[in-house]
């Protein structure tokens, strides 16, 4: 293991979207295991300094290759797509008029049964894009494709996040 290992070879996994969650669970708890401060106690400050240094190097591996659409974004940016989410926001105009749509229906949402007819929609929506999003990385491998569908679905992300406030706000 060297710390600029990307995170699939940290991990010793292969370079694609598709994961099994449990295998990575289980590398991650071993890495840690093999990593963990505590464990170079005896050995004085300038390892157990080291021993952290790797820790957290495997924790942000963990939380990016855990979470579907963040690993989707770093495969991107390890094929040399960058998402720049905040500066290319370019989106078609179908996928605009839905945000458009679900924006409209949020604010028209009363009731609750409302607010959760409309998370589910958007969790089916998400569900079919990650599915999609796998179909490009893994089988097509095009990556200039990938990189505008993560870019939508981080779209997808905040507004699933601002629907989950409105139910907050509605006492659920």
């Amino acid at each position: 293991m060297k710390l600029d290992d990307d995170d699939f070879s940290l991990f010793g996994l292969p370079r694609r979207f598709a994961q099994e969650r449990a295998e990575l669970d289980a590398r991650w708890r071993s890495l840690q295991a093999e990593v963990h401060p505590d464990r170079f106690a005896a050995e004085g400050a300038a390892a157990q300094r080291v021993a952290l240094q790797w820790a957290v190097r495997v924790n942000e591996a963990y939380q990016r290759l855990k979470d579907p659409l963040k690993r989707a974004a770093y495969l991107c940016e390890l094929a040399g797509q960058r998402i720049d989410a905040e500066n290319n926001t370019a989106m078609p105009g179908a996928f605009l008029m839905q945000q458009m749509a679900w924006r409209e229906a949020l604010d028209e949402a009363g009731t609750v049964a409302q607010v959760e007819a409309l998370a589910e929609q958007v969790a089916a929506h998400r569900r079919e894009a990650l599915a999609a999003l796998g179909e490009v990385i893994d089988a097509r491998a095009d990556m200039a494709v990938a990189a505008q569908q993560v870019r939508a679905l981080m779209f997808v992300e905040r507004f699933a996040a601002d629907v989950d406030r409105r139910l907050e706000a509605l006492g659920q």
